[in-house]
C-alpha cells in the first residue's frame, strides 16, 4: 500500500528526515513513536504532499505508484486521507460543506447522516469547520471527513490527544472502525489508541531516522519503563534506519 524508499526531507534548509525506508502492507497498521521535534508529523505531512517538505532524496510509492511529485489534492484522491493533531478552523465552511467535497459526488442523501449519527455529531453538521469545537469535537469531526472519504491509507497525528475520556472511547471505536478498509499509519504520545486499535507494527522515528520495529504494545511498554534516553545510546538510532 505504502512504500517509502530511502527518503529524505528538508524544511527551509533543515534537514529533518534522514534516509527512511518504511512499507506497510494492505489492511496494515503501523503505530509510530517518537520524541518531541524528532520528525514524525514531518513524515506525515510528506506522505501527503505538503509542499513546504521538500524531498531532497528518495521516493514514496502508494499502490505501486510513485507520488512523490503528487500535490495534495492528487494524494487525496487517489486514496490517502490525514487527520490533523490541530486542525485549523475554517471561517465561512460547514462540516457538511468538507463532507460533500471528501465524498467526490457519492452522496446519496444518507450517507453523510449516518456516518454523522454514528460518531454522534450530527448537531456540529451544520456549523464551521473547528470553530468552538472542544478537543474531542475536533477529533471526531476529523474522523468523520476520513470516514465518508473511505480513503485506502488513512494517517494520523495523535488522535488520542486533547481528548478528555469522555470521547476517548469515541474516538477509538470511531478510528478502529474506519482502519477496518484502510492501511493506516497513527502517531501516538499517549499509546492510548492502542487499547483501540488492532495495529502490527509499531516504530520509533528519533532524531529523523527510524530505528526501531517492534509489536506496538511491547514498543510502548518499552518507552515508558526507559523513555527515549536509551535510544541515544542505541546503535539503530545513530548510525541507521530501518
Amino acid at each position: 500500500m505504502l512504500k517509502i524508499e530511502n527518503l529524505s526531507v528538508e524544511i527551509n534548509g533543515k534537514r529533518i528526515l534522514h534516509d527512511l525506508n518504511l512499507t506497510i502492507g494492505p489492511g496494515e497498521t503501523h503505530i509510530l513513536f517518537g520524541p518531541n521535534a524528532g520528525g514524525k508529523t514531518t513524515l506525515l505531512m510528506t506522505i501527503m504532499g505538503f509542499p513546504q517538505y521538500r524531498v531532497t532524496q528518495g521516493r514514496i510509492l502508494f499502490k505501486g505508484k510513485d507520488i512523490t511529485r503528487l500535490t495534495i489534492d492528487e494524494r487525496a484522491r487517489s486514496g490517502i486521507g490525514i487527520a490533523f493533531q490541530r486542525p485549523p478552523v475554517i471561517r465561512g465552511v460547514k462540516v457538511s460543506d468538507i463532507a460533500r467535497s471528501c465524498l467526490q459526488g457519492k452522496e446519496d442523501g444518507k450517507v453523510m447522516e449516518t456516518v454523522a449519527a454514528q460518531l454522534n455529531i450530527t448537531e456540529l453538521l451544520g456549523r464551521e469547520v473547528n470553530l468552538g469545537f472542544s478537543g474531542g469535537e475536533m477529533k471526531l469531526s476529523e474522523l468523520f471527513q476520513l470516514a465518508v472519504q473511505e480513503p485506502a491509507l488513512t494517517l494520523l497525528d495523535e488522535p488520542d490527544s486533547g481528548v478528555d475520556l469522555v470521547n476517548i472511547a469515541l474516538v477509538g471505536n470511531a478510528i478502529n472502525k474506519l482502519l477496518q478498509g484502510s492501511a493506516g499509519l497513527i502517531i501516538t504520545h499517549t499509546g492510548y489508541i492502542l487499547n483501540y486499535v488492532n495495529a502490527q507494527k509499531g516504530h520509533i522515528l528519533f532524531k529523523g531516522k527510524l530505528c526501531c520495529e517492534l509489536e506496538p504494545q511491547k514498543l510502548l511498554a518499552t518507552i515508558q519503563e526507559y523513555g527515549y534516553d536509551k535510544c541515544a545510546e542505541c546503535p539503530k538510532c545513530r548510525n541507521s534506519s530501518l
